[in-house]
């Protein structure tokens, strides 16, 4: 641990000191201003609604104010404010690895915990291969609040959300107000705005639309406009003497850019003409990729679609009371989901003579294919391997319907049946080439390999249809539909100060479909009636001989907890768990067998935990505190190292989420301490007893705010320790935290301005790389914070 964290926690743990001994003696009115966190009704991953006091769940609510103060630049660098959530935020707008309580991410994406938008999931399974659920998710003002549930009934009141779920609860106009506003970069290319509105449409029905419209480079130089776009939701509520009908509809059609792994010293310094905090391989000289398509006809991608989700969704949610002390609530959402994700991945950075000769032979050499000088030769110390992750996202539709059916058996008692069922396609074709490309920023040109007699290598800097660089594995087509079908059973009642609810879910479901690996043939790409050195081997989709999918899962869930609430200001909890998380396109191209069939073994991964909480309130502090401890078994792919994994993980550790008001300052914050292991690894047993790559011990968030009449200033510390970056515990990134800061002030009554500035002090944090050791010429290929950005807002509120 650094000098600055150790400052910073020893800060934390005094002021939570100070906060305890004192906060009896503070006035009420900091609770009247901000709200009582534990009486906050709480929806997600539980039976019933409830108190934050009441449940024997870790759960907790943050509103777009709360947020604001940490000044994300996407939607999962909000998550970081969310206690026992691991969101590695360096992608981009999408495209963010993220964990809860030390659950592992062998791969990519959110595995074992779920993305929710009002109740229902946004996909099925939230780590499909470059189609991460929060790609197809935005954070707006249509948003009321977001809410978290870590471990606990999320296990049995969600399919495949073992380790927890995060919801976006939208508003719904019950209030008659509305909001337009406008954010400009001040040192990067963003201009982006916002609107809202909702209120009555008569006595019974109400309604609210909202949504947003931006454009620009981004935080990050690409060379053109790489962020373009946006979101409408609209929902309409029916109000009936018995109940409510609400109908959501949301188009999402947003162009962003998606960062990846890129070049950098070790220690997360830049090399001599790419900055690690502002640049990235991105460049006005790389827009378009030609390749063959799905069906192996000529199509062309173009980088600047990045990652282009197109979603149309259409949903509902009924509630309503039968009479008899029996309630039905039933949750439905159709999705029409496409989209692109493209971008550059640097699968070597290495001396330029060495990549010229692995490709052309000896004596060949690089030269500029575009830019101001192209034609010339190459003499630049280092270059390039690129990779297009070309991805067409042909179909990712969905529909989900969530049924519950409760009665009361007493006044404290309560019997809740449910039924969700849910159809989620992955049609996805990877559609990759290779390129080379100099090692800058601020728009790099491509190469061509020229050998000694002329001869030319690459066209236009391309050198391969393919990536023969990977054993061309990634030309591949799949086409699978996953059914989930999932009974469950909630039964909670009340003793005195003793809440206890037990739950059972069983899931099962089926995957039917194709999938189709790379072929290569010689074809004239470009038409010129001439066979390039590139085109004499052009890989394709060889759906000739494409294999079948067909096999099914099944596994079961509980979970139980109890609640003893022993005054009205302290309860205690505990509970314990297990989940499940049927495995999906992951399994494809090596755990599928020739007749479609999948191992049980390898279908489905299971995760066990046990939970110890206690939640204590003052007059003007509260503390939420879980103590954990999960084992989890795993099988995942990786698209990157191309490898395969079979694990069994054991995570324990300490979430401590703390309030306190005083005055005009307020303090929020969240500190989460985890140790972690792998346990038992079948294909690679020397990494056994070591800790899961990217698994920090300790991760934070601490915000501190002053309020005045007329507006408000803050920080947000945002930080972890240090981490491994691969299983074989020998490349270690060092700990860093990222400060915020805000300021905010009323024009008018009506009018605000505000001032948000993310990573004050240009931060290097690295998150991810591929490198597990320090190569020789101590070049890793990695993801770290982005450099300071500002923005200004200005909105009118009516």
């Amino acid at each position: 641990m650094t000098t600055q964290q150790q400052a910073i926690f020893s800060f934390s743990a005094i002021a939570l000191a100070l906060s305890s001994s004192v906060a009896a003696q503070q006035n009420e009115s900091a609770n009247s201003k901000n709200g009582d966190q534990f009486e906050k009704i709480i929806v997600t991953g539980v039976p019933q609604k409830t108190t934050v006091m009441a449940s024997s769940v870790s759960v907790s609510n943050i509103s777009l104010d709360e947020i604001a103060i940490s000044t994300p630049r996407s939607t999962a660098e909000a998550f970081r404010i969310l206690p026992g959530i691991r969101s590695e935020a360096t992608g981009g707008e999408g495209n963010a690895n993220i964990a809860v309580r030390g659950l592992p991410v062998a791969s990519g994406g959110a595995k074992f915990l779920q993305l929710q938008e009002d109740g229902l999931p946004v996909l099925q399974f939230g780590d499909i291969a470059f189609g991460n659920a929060d790609i197809f998710m935005r954070l707006d003002n249509t948003v009321q609040s977001i809410e978290s549930i870590r471990g606990g009934s999320a296990s049995t009141l969600a399919s495949d959300a073992p380790g927890g779920i995060i919801n976006f609860i939208s508003k719904t106009g019950e209030s008659e107000s509305g909001s337009i506003s406008t954010t400009f970069g001040l040192d990067y290319d963003e201009y982006r705005t916002d609107f809202e509105y909702g209120g009555d449409l008569s006595d019974s029905m109400r309604f609210h639309v909202g949504g947003f419209l931006r454009q620009g480079e981004g935080p990050r130089d690409t060379g053109y406009t790489s962020n373009k776009g946006g979101q409408i939701k609209a929902n309409i509520t029916k109000e009936f003497k018995t109940g409510f009908i609400r109908v959501y509809y949301k188009h999402l059609d947003d162009k962003s850019v998606g960062y990846l792994p890129m070049p950098m010293h070790s220690d997360g310094s830049s090399l001599a003409g790419f900055d690690a905090l502002s640049d990235t391989p991105h460049s006005a000289y790389f827009i378009n990729t030609l390749s063959l398509g799905k069906n192996n006809e000529k199509r062309i991608g173009d980088m600047r679609d990045g990652m282009n989700p197109s979603v149309d969704s259409i949903g509902f949610v009924a509630n309503f009371d039968l009479g008899n002390d029996w309630n039905i609530e039933n949750r439905f959402k159709k999705s029409s989901v496409s989209g692109q994700f493209l971008s550059p991945f640097p699968a070597e950075v290495a001396d330029r003579q060495s990549i010229a000769t692995s490709i052309g032979g000896d004596n060949a050499i690089l030269t500029y294919a575009n830019g101001p000088s192209a034609g010339n030769t190459f003499n630049g110390d280092l270059a390039m391997r690129i990779h297009t992750f070309d991805v067409s996202m042909n179909d990712f539709g969905s529909i989900m319907n969530d049924l519950k059916l409760s009665k009361s058996l007493n006044e404290n008692t309560t019997l809740t049946l449910g039924y969700f069922a849910s159809s989620q396609s992955i049609d996805m074709s990877w559609l990759w080439n290779s390129y080379l490309m100099e090692v800058k920023g601020d728009n790099a040109a491509l190469l061509n390999v020229v050998a000694e007699d002329g001869t030319s290598f690459s066209d236009n800097g391309l050198y391969a249809y393919g990536t023969p660089y990977w054993g061309n594995c990634c030309q591949r087509n799949y086409d699978v539909e996953y059914e989930t079908r999932a009974p469950y059973l909630a039964l909670s009642t009340r003793f005195d100060n003793v809440s206890i609810d037990a739950s059972v879910r069983r899931d099962s479901g089926d995957a039917t479909g194709t999938y189709a690996g790379a072929v290569t043939s010689t074809v004239d790409m470009n038409g010129d009636g001439i066979i390039s050195k590139p085109e004499e081997a052009v890989a394709g989709i060889d759906n000739s001989h494409a294999s079948i999918v067909n096999y099914d899962w099944s596994y079961n869930s509980y979970s139980l907890g109890a609640n003893y609430q022993m005054t009205a200001d302290q309860a205690l909890f505990a509970r314990l768990s297990k989940g499940g998380r049927a495995n999906a396109d992951r399994l494809l191209f090596g755990k599928v067998n020739a007749d479609g069939s999948v191992s049980a073994q390898d279908a489905v991964d299971e995760v066990k935990q046990y939970e110890l909480g206690i939640k204590q309130r003052f007059d003007s502090f509260k503390i939420f505190a879980t103590a954990f401890f999960a084992t989890t078994q795993e099988q995942n792919f990786e698209a990157t190292s191309q490898r395969f994994f079979d694990r069994e993980y054991e995570a324990k550790g300490l979430e401590l989420e703390a309030t306190y008001f005083i005055d005009s300052f307020d303090f929020r914050g969240n500190v989460t301490w985890t140790d972690a292991t792998i346990n038992k690894d079948a294909l690679s047993p020397e990494l056994e007893g070591n800790t899961p790559r990217r698994q920090a011990d300790m991760i934070y968030s601490l915000m501190g705010r002053y309020n005045f009449a007329q507006g408000a200033v803050g920080v947000n510390l945002i930080g972890s320790t240090g981490a491994y970056a691969q299983d074989n515990n020998d490349l270690k990134f060092d700990g860093y935290t990222q400060v915020n800061a805000f300021a905010s002030y009323d024009l008018s009554e009506n009018l605000n301005l505000s001032l948000n500035v993310n990573n004050l002090f240009n931060t290097v944090g690295i998150t991810e790389a591929e490198e597990g050791s320090i190569p020789g010429n101590d070049i890793i290929r990695a993801r770290t914070l982005n450099g300071r950005t500002t923005s200004l807002t200005l909105k009118y509120s009516f």
